[in-house]
């Protein structure tokens, strides 16, 4: 919808910035908004570590079950006790 700002976007931006906030303000308000980009980064990327790990979790358990039920439903103990016709 806004597209790209380019240059000339930016300047006006920056003009009404200091006609409202005033220069001696400009600069704490460029630091507080620079530190709270860099924590919401942080966050983001935190969460997303940790939504990986959970979904690495979840396949590995997945492939755990799907693995033990395997072996239970075909193991070499009942295959020898049904060939051997001794019923338990």
């Amino acid at each position: 919808m806004f597209g790209t700002l380019g240059m000339p976007e930016l300047i006006v931006i920056f003009v009404i910035a200091l006609i409202v906030f005033g220069p001696r303000k400009l600069p704490e308000l460029g630091k507080s908004l620079g530190r709270s980009i860099a924590e919401f980064k942080k966050a983001v990327n935190d969460m997303h570590s940790t939504l990986e790990d959970e979904i690495r979790i979840d396949a590995q358990k997945a492939a755990a079950t799907v693995g033990g039920v395997s072996d239970r439903a075909v193991s070499p103990a009942d295959d020898t006790a049904s060939s051997s016709g001794v019923r338990g």
